[in-house]
């Protein structure tokens, strides 16, 4: 292919190839040629452009397929465009000549069609150069026109259409003729034709006023006929026609002078709306042309000209646009309703008409005020609406009024406003439902009385009225929350007032159980009691129905209505009425078939009448319970349902007899009986009417077989039984669109109605299934065949084998003894029953059972397959791929096959062909490739043969997609194929002609499965490979250019596929632009498909797609629909704003998904354009008087110049490119900004450091971060957290929430000492007033109590007036909920009330936690007196006052956070304790709404522990007097609280008892939580609970407590061992070490508390017999689990190895030491082994002697390990966190008393000596291996034991004479760090007071350490360590005088004296001298001046003895001096003179 990539073509290539290939080659040529020719230079395009132009022609002759024609004459437009055009004539005569050639067979054709298509398109391109030439053009085309097939007359329309769009007003003379072509084609018998003259009209219409002014009747009429017969894309097509050409009517200015002559008129509103209500109302027959059937009423309008009008109705108001909707929308409302008004009744005669009309209006009102208009105008609408609905009221009200009855019921009237009243109400509820709390000023208008008026028709004479008022009322109480229960009780006390009017009985009773519903939808619920009052109500009605006959059917209707809706509520309210449920389902049957008899015998048609519908009723209700409450359904429950079941079944079969005896007004309610019964025991396992299911088998063959069912609906019962991927080729109907809601009734066929409510009243509490438009179930005469079928499958399945081959054989009679229609329909339901048993078969693996049921149900099939209906054939499809799975035998299934093939070689009609292929699809799809190689090339072969016959487009598109069926299931089989399968796509796809789109979607689907199959295998590079991978980019780019939107579909996803697995040959940006461009498609699939393509182009690569998107909206040449809205906003703009107009469900999550990957990739590289997309949307839509108000006050604060411009800016619509998003859409960009931080956070530290942002910005102007934008990010969270959106006020809140979590800590580089979020805290302020207004929902509340205490604890604001603001908002919060659960308000579920508590008591826990913490961390001392001055100035002592702010509250506080706590311990006790519980619940929840409540307490419990544990251990758990604070609680203390005043019972409790409850109910909680830690529990709880333990440890009464019940303490301990092991996070095994260390403390407490209370009872005389406290006893055992110690240390241990596994034995293999690298541990793992170490250290002292002694080998063993593992060489010899802390731990362990014990000396003697020779051995290796460990840790490991244990364990000789080897050979080493340690260290142990331990080290080192000082004459030191060395090696000599005897003094003086002389330096040298000798030599003087006088006379023997020293040391003196008398004059020290005072005294004792 790479030869075809030329500017000519390659012919020599050309000629070499075989015919397939040559069209691929032109085609690929084709295609580069037109890039080529838009990049190359116009000089060398006309170069070559002779040789290209005559090459372009002779591929004229070579008959092109469609594709290559239409790209062949792009590239002749292009090149003309481009070179020259002088030679265009003769191409435009070559054309023309080849047009007109008399040539008509159809080799030729394909030649004729490229002429027409060139011409088109050098006419678009040249346009007005050509002027002169077009008459004879346009005259040729319109004359080959006549005589054209339909390919001719489609290709000529289209390149009218282009011709005209070329020459534009220039065509004017050519326009009546193309008008005149154009109108015959409308009519064509060929749909594409249809289409392509309506695109040629359209085009048309812009020049040619006629159209739209005096031909406007007739094009209207045309358009109409057009409809007749249309399918989907005429619809679309002419009603694009018919809209644009009217709106242009009424926008159009009159033209110019010249016209006027004309006479032309402007056509009004009026006059447009006129004529299309006649196409509505009459079809295509005419206006006033009414033939006489019309005059007779015979003849009513086609459906698909109804359905064509509607779509032109909407066409037409959105080219006139939202506002002229605004403007005009009460004359237009009243029109569209007039559709269905009386004044029509043609429209309305029968119910299905009536039902399609108000389809058709409803989807009108729909499309234009929930597409077309914002929030604002939308509430506008609302209220006209609701104007028509008070005025058509007026009118009834009128007629119900007229005193006579008779005339009253006969009147029209009453039936003429139903269906305007309908459309009114559902729209009403539609709108209302979209805006959702947005439209709470509309109802909250008392001038329009909205829920007036809907209130008021619940009781209209229709039924279908009644039930759209009671669904309008679900919509607003779905909408608005708020207004459920207060709705819900209005109704509920009209129905109990107005119980004897029927219409009222059953209106409002519609209206409850609209409205319970809606509950469902509703979180925050509606009251419990109500349940009750339903239950009642509902059971008052039935029982009061047999009183009056008048009213007896409507009452038992409305009681089991009732029922049936009150158990949507679910099983928590249910349960509590379901035993009055059962009885009444026990009482509706009769209890045995003798009471059946006698009840036929007794009643009439009435009563009979009654009966049925309390019995449908019932069974109703039963089945409602069941599926809404399936937790009740235990054993005992359905023990209870089974009884009345038999008696159902009987009275099913005795339902004709009842029938024949009463007739028709029986027929409805049966019917409906029959349903009911259906559909319930679908529900119920069959198990539970095993003994009926004979007799219904045979009543349910009796239904699908009757006689008098005249419909044939196989629309509604086949397509679950069809596989979904098989309805997309047979039914565009069946395809989703967005016009599915009126498409729909085209599919169901004439004579049958869609779903409407009135069929099925029962259907108004369910949800509908697609989405949230009114339930539409259909008329009983279909459901109930529906329900049968569905039946059927399970009861036969459950049928003995004998029972099942009788059915089946009774079946195939009764389809056999039919005739013609009547066998259609028995045909359709027989094979859908039987599909569906094979269905539940497969789906239970079921047996079929013997060979003859096989024989039976393959005739049954076979029939099928053969069926003229298309949808018969595809279920019949399905069917016999289940049969072979059920049937599961290769040999069976080989029959089938064989079976379709025969059948497919011999057959030659349509019908047979399309069946069987499918069928072989079928069996593939289930069966995987049917086994044997052999069948799958039989199959390949027979549907390749089959897709090529191109007489029949039908046996193609059925012959491919079963080709695509068996790719996709063959898999790697199919690779063997593959070659021959894509050749053949691709010949059909160069080759189908484009009139028949439905072949080349099967094409698509086949190219997509292979592209499956060849997978990542496509990214290779063999020949092969590239080749097979060309040719799919090849296919897919036929299909990209295919003029069906399908089809680009496919397309789009297979350049998906390929993309997935061979991404880099997918070229990027032609991939963008198509999807780009088809954003906005008419067609939804190819939305869905642009959608699904983009949402996995971003996941790989975001930022290219966004770049290739913005390029091409510039660079854009063509018109795009989206190009400015890219231009300006880019991709991500663009879908913003298609998510807000977009309906459909799963599109809005694909165009979000793809928005969420664009942020996560895109978000911190383009901040700015991300965060200003989220601000307009939000600003779009934001009340500008609320956001003004806001920064006025910010400006106040003084951020100026920033506030000014944003009012300045906000004045001007012009900035913002989103007109009034919708709320979903504000909620979506909400969540974008908390995505946006989100993403900031793992990005640059820039994002969140205001200094380093400004400073990197001032670098470089481009880079961005989040802090810069931090007052849009507050604005935004602003705007949304005050909108009128519950939602979005949610989003702010949580938005507000984040920006304050993240930005809290960032100061303020300007002002130190603040923070920069400071600034804005009147804006948080304000954001957070509103949600503290009484009317605002709980969950919003909640919300906002949340933020507050963020905002509190995070510290921002530190002036305690400020901080008031919002402080104040939780007081208000808490004395509102101070009176607990009966305050709070009564719309919402208690549960809601319990949440919103919660939240509150929440919040001030968390302010309380942090103003104790604050308190704490100010108490310590402050470091410098000027900063606590600075503090107090800034009054941001703010500690101490925001505890006093919580202090005022506290009393009250506690006792609700101590109710609170235990209503939790209570809720998480065991169900089996559920008895125990409290009748009524606890403080804040009720008993009926305990499950919901306990999700509050869940999410809040935590830290209202923390702050009770606080609360207590700051009260030291001393109990206040129990008056105290009664005051501020308004409510009785209740007896269920903890906190039990004297008040409350008669017993009172002691303070010890009270602080005892609270401490376990503390403790309780926390280990209960702590010991089965759910994988879902957050961090955050945990960490509250250990602090709470620990808080609640601080304090001596709780330790005590701990430490006298050891259990407790050692439950505690193996607690937190668990959550060590099972949480990861060093901050929680952190705070878990914390407690386990108070643990251990308060049992150290109670040991020595024991011991001392022990030695004065007994007195000092008998101390030989004391008791031994202590664990370890007597014996020193301790027992696994009753040991606290032993529980300590397997915790211990665990952390240690955690952190360094080469502690544990085990795993090293040897118990003795191992010789491994020390290594350094992580900062957290650190502080984890340091925090055992100190635990460790802890252990002896809470132990007896003697297991002091079983433990302590263990503690050193540890301890040791972690120096030993630990021990690092660090920079400047610090010891390493873990070192010093394993020394520390060494310290306590060796001064413990335990040491000195008398039972426990000597063992502790024995077990320290070993410990200090496994010290020592660390140094020396045992296998000689030496490692890195840091001597200076091992030194003062050896210096800890020789200084912390008594003399005996470490002067016994061996080990005495190891360590001071050690201490030798440390001396000896050169690092100077090193040896300064060493002398620091040495000093230490001379100080030591006993000798016995100092001597020999003094004696054994003095004398190497002298001699290392007297090198310093040799060795001048170099640097400060040096220097020190030589400092520290004095100190010790120092001290060694002082500790010497005198006798000896002398000599160490001596030793001493002239090491320090000999630092001393002359004058002249000292001038010269470095720093560090200097500063030596200072040192060395000062020394000398302390030893003199100490030791004068030893110092003047010396100086005698040696004159060189005396004079060196005088020199240095002199010097000294003089130096500080220079310094003296210049010196502004007081010091000196003194000091030189000094030092001449001390010269004085020479």
């Amino acid at each position: 292919m790479e030869l075809a990539h030329s500017l000519l073509l390659n012919e020599e290539a050309y000629n070499q190839l075989g015919e397939v290939q040559r069209a691929e080659f032109i085609f690929d040529w084709l295609r580069y040629l037109e890039k080529l020719l838009l990049a190359t230079s116009r000089s060398d395009v006309r170069e070559k452009q002779k040789t290209l132009v005559e090459q372009l022609l002779s591929l004229l002759n070579s008959s092109p397929g469609p594709p290559t024609r239409k790209l062949l004459a792009k590239n002749l437009g292009i090149l003309y465009s481009i070179g020259d055009t002088f030679s265009v004539y003769e191409t435009i005569d070559k054309c023309n000549d080849l047009i007109r050639s008399k040539d008509d067979s159809p080799s030729y054709l394909p030649t004729k069609l490229a002429a027409v298509v060139c011409l088109g398109s050098l006419y678009k391109k040249l346009g007005r150069i050509l002027v002169n030439t077009f008459t004879d053009t346009v005259g040729n085309i319109l004359k080959a026109m006549k005589s054209a097939e339909s390919q001719g007359r489609y290709e000529i329309m289209l390149s009218l259409q282009n011709i005209l769009n070329g020459l534009g007003a220039a065509a004017i003379p050519c326009h009546r003729d193309v008008y005149k072509a154009a109108k015959s084609c409308l009519t064509d018998r060929s749909m594409a034709v249809r289409c392509a003259a309506a695109k040629c009209l359209l085009e048309l219409q812009k020049e040619a006023i006629f159209m739209w002014s005096t031909d406007l009747d007739s094009v209207a009429t045309l358009c109409f006929k057009s409809f007749e017969g249309s399918n989907y894309d005429v619809r679309i097509s002419v009603s694009k026609l018919l809209g644009t050409v009217l709106a242009k009517a009424i926008i159009s200015k009159h033209p110019g002078a010249a016209a006027s002559r004309q006479s032309m008129r402007r056509v009004s509103l009026e006059e447009v709306l006129e004529l299309l209500g006649t196409g509505f109302l009459r079809g295509s027959s005419g206006f006033l042309r009414a033939s006489g059937d019309m005059l007779k009423g015979t003849s009513s309008v086609s459906r698909d000209v109804r359905v064509g009008v509607t779509q032109a109705y909407v066409v037409f108001v959105s080219t006139l646009g939202g506002t002229w909707l605004e403007k005009n929308f009460a004359a237009f409302l009243s029109h569209i309703l007039s559709l269905v008004s009386q004044s029509h009744p043609k429209a309305t005669q029968t119910q299905t008409d009536a039902v399609c009309g108000r389809r058709c209006v409803s989807f009108i009102l729909r499309a234009t005020i929930g597409g077309l208009l914002g929030e604002k105008a939308q509430i506008a609408a609302a209220k006209d609406i609701c104007q028509a609905i008070w005025k058509l009221k007026k009118v009834m009200d009128a007629v119900m009024s007229d005193s006579n009855v008779e005339t009253r019921l006969g009147s029209t009237d009453v039936t003429a406003s139903q269906h305007m009243l309908v459309c009114a109400l559902q729209e009403l509820g539609n709108l209302t439902y979209s805006l959702g709390t947005t439209a709470a000023p509309l109802l909250q208008d008392s001038s329009s009385g909205i829920l007036d008026s809907v209130i008021s028709v619940i009781v209209h004479p229709s039924i279908s009225v009644r039930l759209a008022a009671a669904w309008c009322l679900h919509c607003i109480a779905v909408a608005l929350p708020s207004y459920l229960t207060p709705l819900l009780d209005r109704c509920l006390e009209r129905l109990t007032v107005l119980k004897s009017s029927p219409e009222a009985v059953t209106g409002f009773s519609f209206a409850v159980a609209a409205l319970l519903g809606a509950v469902k939808h509703c979180p925050l619920g509606i009251p419990h009691g109500k349940g009750k009052i339903i239950m009642t109500l509902a059971e008052d009605l039935l029982c009061s129905a047999a009183q009056n006959s008048r009213l007896s059917a409507q009452r038992t209707q409305a009681g089991w209505l009732l029922i049936a809706a009150l158990m949507t509520l679910g099983p928590a309210v249910v349960s509590h009425h379901l035993a009055r449920v059962l009885l009444l389902w026990k009482c509706v049957f009769p209890v045995s078939p003798k009471d059946l008899e006698t009840e036929k015998s007794r009643g009439d048609s009435f009563t009979w009448q009654v009966t049925l519908e309390g019995r449908a009723g019932a069974l109703c209700a039963v089945k409602s319970f069941v599926s809404h409450c399936g937790d009740l359904l235990t054993g005992e429950v359905i023990q209870r349902l089974l009884p009345p079941l038999p008696c159902a079944v009987d009275l099913l079969t005795q339902l004709s007899s009842v029938l024949k005896a009463y007739g028709s007004p029986l027929k409805t309610p049966s019917l409906v009986y029959r349903q009911r019964l259906y559909e319930l025991l679908i529900l119920l396992p069959p198990e539970t009417y095993e003994g009926n299911l004979c007799a219904i088998l045979k009543e349910l063959a009796a239904d699908l077989t009757a006689s008098d069912i005249q419909v044939a609906a196989s629309a509604f019962l086949l397509p679950p039984l069809c596989h979904r991927d098989d309805l997309v080729i047979l039914s565009p109907l069946l395809q989703e669109t967005d016009h599915r809601f009126i498409e729909e009734q085209l599919l169901l066929g004439n004579g049958i109605a869609c779903g409407s409510l009135e069929y099925d009243p029962y259907a108004i509490y369910e949800k509908d299934v697609l989405g949230d438009s009114v339930p539409k179930p259909l008329p009983p005469v279909l459901s109930v065949i529906s329900s049968a079928v569905k039946l059927f499958g399970v009861v036969c399945a459950h049928v003995g084998e004998a029972q099942r081959l009788l059915i089946l054989e009774q079946l195939l009679d009764s389809i056999k003894h039919t005739k013609g229609a009547r066998q259609q329909v028995v045909q359709l339901h027989v094979v859908s029953s039987l599909s569906s048993f094979l269905k539940y078969l497969a789906g239970s693996k079921g047996n079929l059972g013997p060979e003859e049921m096989r024989r039976l149900a393959v005739a049954l099939v076979m029939g099928a397959l053969e069926s003229p209906n298309p949808l018969l054939r595809c279920a019949a499809a399905e069917a016999w791929a289940r049969l072979a799975q059920v049937v599961d035998d290769g040999a069976f299934t080989a029959a089938l096959a064989q079976v379709s093939f025969d059948k497919l070689k011999s057959a030659r009609d349509v019908v047979t062909r399309t069946g069987y292929s499918l069928a072989l699809g079928s069996l593939h799809r289930y069966l995987g490739g049917i086994s044997s190689s052999q069948h799958l090339n039989s199959c390949v072969g027979i549907l390749y043969t089959l897709s090529q016959d191109s007489t029949s487009p039908d046996v193609q598109t059925w012959a491919l997609h079963s080709l695509s069926l068996i790719i996709d299931s063959a898999g790697p089989l199919y690779h063997m194929h593959v070659e021959p399968t894509l050749s053949l796509i691709i010949m059909l796809l160069l080759n189908v002609p484009p009139t028949h789109a439905e072949v080349q979607q099967s094409l698509g689907r086949c190219l997509n499965a292979l592209i499956t199959t060849l997978g990542p295998e496509l990214q290779g590079n063999t020949t092969s490979i590239s080749t097979l991978r060309t040719s799919c980019l090849l296919g897919c780019a036929v299909m990209q250019d295919n003029p069906d939107c399908l089809v680009q579909a496919q397309a789009i996803s297979c350049l998906q596929q390929l993309h997935m697995f061979a991404p880099r040959h997918v070229n990027l940006s032609s991939l963008v632009s198509c999807l780009c461009v088809n954003l906005c498609s008419p067609y939804l699939l190819l939305r869905r498909a642009v959608l699904a393509c983009l949402r996995q182009l971003v996941q790989r690569e975001a930022a290219e797609v966004s770049e290739h998107a913005v390029m091409l909206a510039k660079d854009s040449r063509e018109e795009l629909t989206l190009d400015a809205n890219i231009r300006e906003v880019g991709l991500e703009g663009a879908l913003l704003t298609l998510l807000d107009k977009e309906t459909d469900q799963k599109l809005c999550n694909d165009i979000k998904e793809t928005l969420n990957h664009m942020l996560t990739s895109m978000a911190v590289d383009k901040l700015s354009f991300w965060l200003k997309l989220c601000k307009d949307v939000l600003a779009a839509s934001a009340d500008f008087t609320t956001v003004t108000c806001v920064d006025t006050m910010q400006e106040e604060e003084g951020d100026k110049g920033d506030d000014a411009s944003v009012l300045t800016t906000r004045n001007d619509d012009k900035s913002y490119p989103f007109t009034n998003p919708r709320w979903a859409t504000r909620v979506f960009a909400a969540e974008c900004v908390c995505r946006i931080i989100n993403q900031c956070e793992n990005a640059h530290s820039a994002h969140f450091d205001i200094a380093l942002a400004q400073e990197m910005k001032k670098r470089d102007s481009r880079n961005d971060f989040l802090v810069l934008h931090l007052a849009d990010l507050i604005r935004m969270a602003f705007m949304a957290a005050t909108d009128h959106s519950d939602q979005l006020r949610l989003s702010g809140l949580e938005t507000l929430l984040v920006v304050i979590r993240r930005f809290a800590a960032i100061p303020e580089p300007e002002f130190p000492g603040h923070v920069i979020l400071e600034q804005y805290q009147a804006n948080v302020g304000a954001a957070l007033r509103p949600a503290f207004a009484s009317e605002t929902p709980p969950d919003v509340t909640a919300k906002a109590c949340q933020v507050c205490s963020a905002w509190i604890a995070s510290g921002v604001v530190s002036d305690l007036n400020d901080l008031r603001r919002v402080h104040q908002l939780l007081v208000s919060s808490l004395t509102k909920i101070q009176a607990g659960k009966e305050a709070l308000s009564h719309l919402y579920n208690e549960s809601a009330s319990t949440m919103e508590i919660l939240a509150v008591l929440k919040a001030w826990a968390e302010v309380y936690i942090i103003a104790v913490e604050r308190h704490k961390s100010h108490r310590q001392p402050l470091k410098t007196t000027t900063c606590s001055e600075e503090s107090v100035r800034n009054g941001s002592y703010s500690s101490d006052g925001l505890l006093d702010l919580v202090h005022t509250d506290l009393g009250t506080l506690s006792r609700l956070w101590l109710a609170a706590l235990q209503d939790f311990a209570l809720l998480t006790l065991p169900s089996e304790f559920a008895s125990q519980l409290p009748v009524e619940g606890g403080a804040f929840y009720t008993a009926e709404t305990s499950e919901n409540a306990k999700l509050h307490y869940y999410n809040s419990w935590a830290l209202i522990l923390h702050a009770t544990a606080l609360w207590l251990t700051s009260t030291g758990f001393v109990v206040a007097d129990p008056d105290e604070g009664v005051s501020h609680l308004s409510r009785p203390v209740t007896p269920t609280s903890m906190c039990q005043g004297s008040s409350s019972g008669a017993t009172v409790k002691s303070p010890e008892d009270v602080c005892t409850d609270r401490f376990h109910l503390i403790l309780g909680i926390s280990v209960e939580f702590l010991c089965s830690l759910r994988s879902d529990a957050t961090m955050e709880s945990i960490t509250a609970c250990l602090h709470a333990l620990q808080a609640l440890l601080d304090v001596p009464w709780p330790r005590s407590k701990i430490g006298s019940d050891q259990d407790l303490g050692i439950e505690l301990l193996n607690v937190l061992h668990r959550v060590i092991l099972t949480r990861e996070s060093p901050s929680i095994q952190l705070a878990s070490l914390e407690v386990v260390r108070q643990i251990i403390c308060a049992a150290q407490e109670h040991v020595k508390e024991k011991r001392r209370s022990a030695e004065v009872d007994d007195g000092a005389a008998e101390k030989e017999t004391l008791p031994e406290f202590g664990e370890g006893k007597d014996t020193g055992g301790l027992v696994p689990g009753k040991s606290l110690v032993f529980a300590t240390l397997e915790l211990c241990v665990c952390i240690l190895v955690r952190q360094l596994p080469e502690l544990n034995p085990k795993l090293t293999g040897s118990p003795g030491v191992k010789a491994t690298k020390p290594q350094v541990l992580s900062e957290d793992g650190s502080r984890l082994v340091s925090a055992a170490l100190v635990i460790l250290s802890e252990l002896p002292a809470v132990c007896s002697p003697e297991g002091s002694i079983s433990i302590l080998p263990t503690i050193l063993y540890l301890t040791i390990g972690v120096l030993r593992e630990t021990a690092v060489k660090l920079p400047g010899g610090q010891l390493s966190s873990t070192v010093a802390a394993s020394l520390q731990a060494l310290k306590g362990i060796l001064s413990s008393p335990m040491a000195r014990a008398e039972k426990s000396h000597t063992a502790w003697t024995d077990l320290l000596r070993s410990a200090l020779t496994t010290v020592l051995d660390c140094w020396d290796p045992v296998d000689g291996t030496h490692q890195e460990l840091d001597e200076i840790s091992l030194l003062t490991a050896i210096t800890v034991f020789i200084l912390s244990t008594s003399p005996e364990v470490t002067t016994i000789p061996c080990l005495q004479k190891r360590c001071i080897e050690k201490f030798k050979a440390t001396l000896e080493i050169k690092d100077p760090v090193v040896q300064i340690k060493t002398y620091q260290l040495l000093l230490s142990i001379f100080q030591y007071p006993n000798p016995a331990v100092s001597y020999p080290y003094i004696y054994s080192l003095v004398s190497s350490i002298v001699e290392k000082l007297q090198e310093i004459d040799q060795r001048k030191p170099e640097d400060t360590t040096e220097l020190q060395v030589f400092q520290e090696g004095i100190k010790v000599l120092e001290a060694l005088v002082a500790i010497a005897e005198e006798q000896h003094r002398s000599q160490l003086v001596a030793c001493l004296l002239p090491i320090l002389i000999s630092f001393l330096l002359d004058d002249n040298t000292l001038g010269s001298a470095t720093s560090i000798m200097k500063s030596l030599h200072d040192f060395a003087l000062q020394h000398l001046m302390q030893i003199g006088p100490q030791y004068s006379s030893v110092f003047k023997n010396v100086m005698a003895s040696s004159p060189a020293l005396k004079a060196r040391l005088e020199a240095a003196i002199k010097g000294n001096q003089e130096s500080v008398k220079v310094k003296i004059p210049t010196s502004k020290h007081t010091k000196n003179p003194g000091k030189n005072a000094s030092i001449q005294l001390k010269t004085n004792f020479l």
